[in-house]
């Protein structure tokens, strides 16, 4: 935790709103989809999403392949509380939505189901797209799955299994958008990104979660930003966002949300 606040103070410090952005890309991006203070009808269909899971007391086993939990120390937790701490937020969860709808991206992968929280939000961002979601624990996806058939995400095609195992063998060649929120280590991190850079074409966008997690998963997204593939790169401390656009030049951005 204190490493967070330290890491959160910096980027206080280091960061700006679209006034400090020189890039005309960026600048839409952050006044026409960041700060888009309009009320969208599907938020409502998120919340009633979240609602249901909020409400959802059952117990279930879960099995994590990742960095584990900074809140639960059992592997037994109940739906409710996996949903109001270790999900996405409903701040998140709609500008998630926004930059999906922003981009409206064909091909969408999604590492790290768990509830369907961020799925529904992307699922409702491009109704036109196609999402493949990824997740290792067979209980929540079952819980997952549930909710997706109750609120008719059609788009979305879930996965159950260790990620490395799709990854060899992805269903699409290409991902125009990728979310990132299944493990919070360096070295798996790393070694998805160098997975899927076959998968980038000129318009894509990956999302990585918790960039300021641990000093490993910092230490990672300065890598990722570093790498010659990465054009444009924006922190928003609880994501990291980079882009591939070979006709824009390289530079990064620390971006309040």
């Amino acid at each position: 935790m204190l490493f967070q606040i330290k890491s959160y103070l910096k980027f206080l410090w280091k960061s700006t709103n679209q006034h400090g952005v020189h890039s005309p890309f960026v600048y839409d991006l952050v006044t026409k989809c960041f700060y888009d203070l309009k009320l969208k009808p599907e938020y409502k269909i998120l919340k009633n999403y979240r609602k249901i899971l909020l409400k959802n007391n059952k117990e279930i086993e879960v099995t994590d392949f990742g960095a584990g939990s900074k809140v639960f120390s059992s592997t037994r937790r109940q739906i409710s509380s996996i949903a109001e701490t270790a999900g996405i937020s409903s701040e998140r969860a709609v500008l998630l939505f926004r930059i999906t709808r922003y981009f409206q991206s064909q091909n969408i992968l999604e590492l790290g189901t768990s509830l369907g929280l961020a799925t529904s939000a992307m699922a409702l961002g491009s109704i036109k797209s196609k999402i493949i979601t990824l997740e290792g624990c067979p209980e929540t996806a079952k819980i997952a799955q549930a909710q997706f058939k109750n609120f008719e995400l059609d788009n979305v095609d879930l996965v159950i299994g260790e990620f490395a195992t799709y990854l060899k063998n992805p269903i699409h060649k290409s991902f125009q958008l990728i979310y990132f929120d299944g493990n919070h280590k360096k070295e798996t991190t790393l070694l998805y990104f160098k997975s899927l850079l076959s998968t980038v074409d000129n318009d894509t966008v990956w999302i990585f979660d918790d960039i300021h997690w641990s000093s490993e998963m910092e230490e990672a997204w300065e890598l990722i930003i570093k790498n010659s593939h990465v054009t444009v790169s924006i922190d928003t401390f609880q994501w990291g966002i980079i882009f591939f656009r070979r006709e824009q030049k390289k530079q990064h951005f620390v971006i309040r949300t």
